[in-house]
């Protein structure tokens, strides 16, 4: 199990010491067709260069430039959106405005296809999720960036607000918006979505109701990181393609799973309990009496 939470610098596990490494460490580059040469995360003159962390044996993804590698995402989505042999190519970071002009947000990437004039003939969405992280991870990050080389293996597990991913505040603050907002719209003018996803933080989504790939709205592509222990590089690898209908999706995402009526009401108890203690009337009849009647 690692020390530290780093998995990823500047494209390059912390422990690959290649030319090509330094190089990306030295420059900051970012080797996953960020729209510069430079990694730009959190801050363009002080980048935060990680691409994923470690949680525990697994890894998750933390920047959602790090799905770019070799455009997997863009060829796996046409096939989702577009006739075999149909042209197209993607754009990014496109506003999408509501019927009264107010932004909806940007689209990650569109793909359109077009004809042999250059006339658009159609297009599809794509969204790429990456994880949240709670805690900190500039500090360990710039703690390594200071002597790789000495530091790739540093101990960092008794820090304060050592970082983890957070799936849960990644699924209802990021996830869920995104698609009652923009994935309304894009429903509306009945035009296929996809979402790129790390496998771990798709685990932790509900089970969402598959259909047939010709009946979907939005294909759900599932990605994994796998290391490539010759060259010591992890690359990304697509594990899952999941297809649901759009309202029956955000509805599972959206709804939570309900937890037992009688520990809410025993939690309440407890609260009304306390509150008893303090001096208010003892005859008062308990909450699972009042219940029960």
């Amino acid at each position: 199990m690692p020390n530290h939470p780093l998995a990823e610098v500047f494209g390059f596990p912390v422990d690959n010491f290649s030319p090509e490494a330094e190089r990306h460490r030295k420059h900051r580059l970012c080797p996953f067709s960020n729209k510069v040469a430079n990694c730009t995360k959190d801050k363009a003159n002080d980048p935060l260069g990680v691409c994923s962390i470690f949680e525990n044996e697994n890894l998750a993804v933390t920047c959602p430039i790090r799905f770019r590698e070799d455009w997997l995402i863009a060829e796996d989505a046409s096939a989702f959106f577009f006739p075999t042999g149909l042209k197209w190519t993607s754009l990014t970071e496109v506003r999408l405005e509501d019927k009264h002009g107010k932004s909806a947000g940007n689209i990650d990437i569109v793909l359109v296809a077009y004809n042999e004039f250059g006339r658009i003939v159609d297009f599809g969405t794509l969204e790429i999720q990456a994880v949240y992280i709670s805690g900190n991870v500039r500090r360990p990050f710039e703690h390594y960036m200071e002597d790789p080389s000495a530091r790739y293996d540093m101990g960092w597990k008794k820090h304060l607000h050592y970082p983890r991913p957070d799936y849960l505040s990644s699924s209802r603050k990021r996830l869920a918006p995104q698609l009652i907002y923009k994935g309304g719209i894009l429903k509306a003018w009945q035009k296929k979505q996809a979402v790129a996803i790390h496998k771990n933080f798709y685990n932790t989504l509900p089970a969402l109701p598959e259909v047939e790939p010709e009946k979907a709205d939005i294909a759900w592509m599932v990605y994994d990181l796998e290391l490539d222990t010759t060259h010591k590089q992890y690359h990304l690898i697509r594990k899952q393609m999941v297809y649901t209908m759009f309202e029956p999706a955000l509805l599972k995402i959206t709804s939570p799973e309900a937890g037992r009526l009688e520990d809410f009401v025993d939690h309440l108890q407890e609260k009304l309990d306390a509150k008893m203690e303090d001096g208010e009337s003892p005859d008062a009849p308990t909450l699972t009496d009042i219940i029960n009647q």
